[in-house]
């Protein structure tokens, strides 16, 4: 029963969060588009002194309903713990929700 204990204390209780989510609003048309980051997949890595951090860029464009397709690049930063560090916007401007 020990080994099985031992196995499995590894693992946390609380499971991670799989899509980070953002909403940025254009500036040329004010259209509210969403975006996420896939904790998973999108994440770069990149080494700085003794510690590392993540990098994820995303290019957002609005659905063209007010014929705007201006491009909303966002860039990201999060520590080795997937906590958003730093983030940046050019285009638009991040909304921040009410939750």
């Amino acid at each position: 029963m020990n080994f099985l204990k031992k196995l499995f204390s590894g693992f946390s209780s609380e499971p991670q969060q799989r899509y980070f989510a953002f909403q940025v609003k254009c500036k040329r048309c004010g259209e509210v588009i969403e975006g996420h980051v896939d904790m998973s997949n999108d994440l770069s890595v990149e080494y700085e002194a003794d510690s590392e951090t993540f990098y994820a860029r995303k290019v957002l464009i609005g659905d063209g309903s007010k014929r705007c397709y201006q491009q909303i690049e966002v860039g990201m930063k999060f520590d080795k713990n997937r906590n958003l560090i730093e983030k940046r916007i050019e285009g638009g401007e991040f909304v921040e929700s009410s939750e």
